[in-house]
């Protein structure tokens, strides 16, 4: 009889609930959050699962890969689906939890989420340790802006920059407590750069040895961090069967709700991959904004701004972007060549 397990994780402990093809609960238990921990629960099942399900998580790459490395038929389920239907139950808990979503895998009532490679969660780790750093230099810059404006000093716009420090010196100079406050912040700022430059140098190389990452580059407006986001949320381009879905998947296409007589627009998901999305709508605006030649997305996205509004407009060519470096990835090509062809 085929045999579904249904794994609730936790950050310390995991509940477990196998059920039988009629829906029957024939084990349920809770162990550590560790597949040895879960293997040995799991066992004694191990020739009659036909299906073993774990909610998309921050622990789910590691237990996912782990558990269908010993031999698991492991489905990876979409988090928010199953939080509707578990929702539902009256009493919320980790053994329930655990029995609805075998159950869900029973019925087949779930969407299976892609798992990533370790290297592609490598990538992702290094970006989002670089746009860390980036938040940080940021917040610590509108600090020393902060401490500094009641006393009617302002600085240039660029934080960081050898004018700024210069000038929050300068302007403190002949006060010794307000020049300590704004030394600490200025010195944490030039450590936090110098910690970006290194991770920017190991980005470089990373995009200099990838040939993917170079036919991305070759858009107008896409750079390297856009490049390696993009490739770090999509990773395998052939899991898509019409690049045009890359745009849905990175949350750029626009929410409805219509029932009866009510039909409304409720702007983009912003489902998936934040900081690809992200830099892509960065991009869209260097295309628009900064980029001098003339091709056709640039075209459109200009008579956009004038139709729509230029944030609009940023978003709508964003969108065109993820379908067109999925389009490039899929077929192998260059920009230049394509446009030129």
């Amino acid at each position: 009889m085929r045999m579904y397990a249904g794994l609730d994780i936790g950050g310390k402990r995991t509940a477990i609930c196998v059920i039988d093809g009629s829906g029957k609960t024939v084990w349920r238990g809770t162990v550590d959050t560790h597949p040895e921990m879960i293997d040995d629960a799991l066992q004694r099942f191990k020739g009659l699962l036909d299906k073993v399900g774990l909610e998309s998580g921050p622990f789910t790459p590691h237990l996912f890969r782990s558990l269908e490395a010993i031999g698991y038929p492991m489905i990876c389920m979409d988090a928010r689906r199953a939080a509707d239907a578990i929702k539902s139950r009256r009493i919320k808990s980790d053994k329930g939890d655990a029995w609805a979503l075998a159950e869900m895998l029973r019925t087949g009532w779930f969407s299976s989420v892609y798992v990533k490679s370790v290297d592609t969660h490598r990538l992702k780790a290094l970006l989002g340790a670089r746009d860390q750093l980036v938040k940080l230099k940021r917040s610590l810059g509108n600090q020393v802006r902060g401490l500094l404006r009641p006393f009617g000093i302002k600085l240039p716009s660029r934080a960081g920059a050898k004018k700024f420090d210069e000038a929050a010196y300068l302007a403190t100079r002949n006060d010794p407590i307000l020049h300590a406050a704004i030394r600490a912040l200025l010195e944490s700022l030039a450590s936090i750069e110098g910690q970006q430059a290194r991770l920017d140098d190991e980005l470089d190389e990373l995009a200099k040895r990838n040939e993917i990452a170079w036919r991305l580059m070759s858009v107008p407006g896409v750079g390297r961090i856009t490049a390696l986001a993009y490739m770090a949320a999509i990773e395998n381009v052939e899991r898509f069967g019409r690049t045009r879905d890359i745009g849905a998947y990175l949350g750029l296409t626009e929410r409805r709700y219509q029932s009866a007589e009510t039909d409304v627009g409720m702007g983009i998901s912003k489902q998936g991959d934040a900081m690809a999305r992200h830099y892509l709508y960065e991009a869209a605006n260097v295309l628009l904004t900064t980029v001098k030649k003339r091709f056709a997305l640039r075209n459109w996205g200009l008579r956009l701004v004038k139709t729509i509004g230029p944030k609009r407009a940023r978003v709508a060519v964003a969108r065109k972007l993820a379908v067109l470096l999925g389009r490039l990835w899929k077929d192998g090509a260059h920009f230049e060549a394509a446009v030129a062809a």
